[in-house]
């Protein structure tokens, strides 16, 4: 057996092991090693830097990642869940994706999310993930524990914390009376359907019978069949009506101008569009949800009738914007009374 030499090994005086060389007479270091001597990572890192490859390893995050997304767990979660984790793999795979799944600690998680706090919602996607990825590669004997229990989340900075505004009467009715046909459908889907606007661009003509439409929910996949309202339907209807033609089943209802499905952004840049030249920037689509909700409580609905058109799992949102909507009402009600 030849046992290579590591020439190019140095240690410093407090114990700190550096690869380095002399080029032209100047030292120059290429690296240091973080492992523990004597130990098989020790050499893997030291040839690493000596060869400028990072080697890759059967039990790497890369190869952890593509075994993730081979589980039935993973095909089981919703569309937008899945789209919400596809980039922080992608970021995974490109900063550790080569190193061993074992090497991870807590530390290096704090240290990822610390150097994306410029995009908190992002930062905070990145010990689930690692957590999610960390329970297959216990399973696969791969690690012995999981490094991202009790991280803690960043939160959101308050001066960058922006409320959605429901849309007030006088807003919906400029949008309505000058709404162009695009901008004004987004409008009544978001406001009829009570729905997260990730959700209004799956709609497709079969599911909308002329009265109802039907979706799955992306976020927690609840089935809802929901009775349109009279101004949904007649944005439907001229819709369908100056497509010039009978659209198949599967085609869908948002559509970019070749025809292709609209994407959340593709929806997002007509109608913020719409809003700038009409003077509603204040109001934006997620805020149409809530709209929709005080319309149900104007009606006279429950908190769980909402619930049952909107699909809202937690009653937080609906008794605040139910709540407001109610107090509205009666303050409306005492205000005819005092006359």
């Amino acid at each position: 057996m030849v046992i290579r030499r590591k020439k190019l090994l140095w240690q410093h005086p407090a114990g700190r092991w550096y690869v380095r060389k002399y080029v032209n007479g100047k030292m120059i270091y290429l690296g240091r090693i973080k492992a523990e001597e004597g130990t098989a990572e020790f050499d893997c890192q030291y040839w690493e830097i000596v060869s400028g490859k990072k080697a890759a390893t059967k039990t790497s995050w890369a190869a952890l990642i593509d075994a993730m997304r081979e589980t039935d767990k993973w095909a089981n979660f919703s569309p937008r869940y899945r789209k919400d984790l596809e980039p922080v793999f992608e970021y995974l795979k490109d900063k550790i994706g080569h190193q061993d799944v074992a090497r991870l600690n807590q530390a290096d998680i704090y240290d990822a999310m610390e150097k994306n706090r410029h995009r908190v919602r992002f930062a905070n996607y990145i010990p689930t993930a690692i957590s999610m990825l960390s329970k297959v590669a216990i399973r696969k004997r791969w690690r012995k524990d999981n490094p991202a229990i009790d991280i803690e989340p960043f939160k959101v900075p308050k001066a960058r914390q922006k409320p959605h505004l429901p849309w007030e009467d006088w807003a919906v009715e400029k949008m309505r009376i000058e709404g162009k046909p695009l901008p004004l459908l987004i409008f009544e889907i978001g406001v009829g359907s009570v729905q997260r606007p990730g959700d209004w661009v799956d709609f497709q003509w079969g599911d909308y019978d002329g009265e109802t439409l039907k979706l799955r929910q992306n976020k927690g996949g609840k089935q809802l069949l929901l009775p349109c309202t009279q101004a949904l339907k007649a944005a439907l209807d001229r819709h369908k009506a100056n497509l010039g033609f009978a659209p198949l089943p599967s085609r869908y209802i948002l559509t970019r101008a070749d025809g292709s499905k609209m994407d959340y952004h593709a929806m997002r840049r007509p109608f913020a569009k719409e809003r700038k030249r009409l003077g509603l920037m204040a109001y934006d689509q997620h805020a149409l949800r809530y709209r929709g909700v005080m319309e149900l409580a104007w009606a006279g609905c429950t908190d769980d009738e909402i619930a049952s058109y909107s699909g809202h799992t937690s009653k937080a949102m609906i008794i605040k914007y139910a709540g407001e909507a109610r107090q509205i009402m009666r303050a409306r009600q005492a205000a005819a009374k005092r006359k």
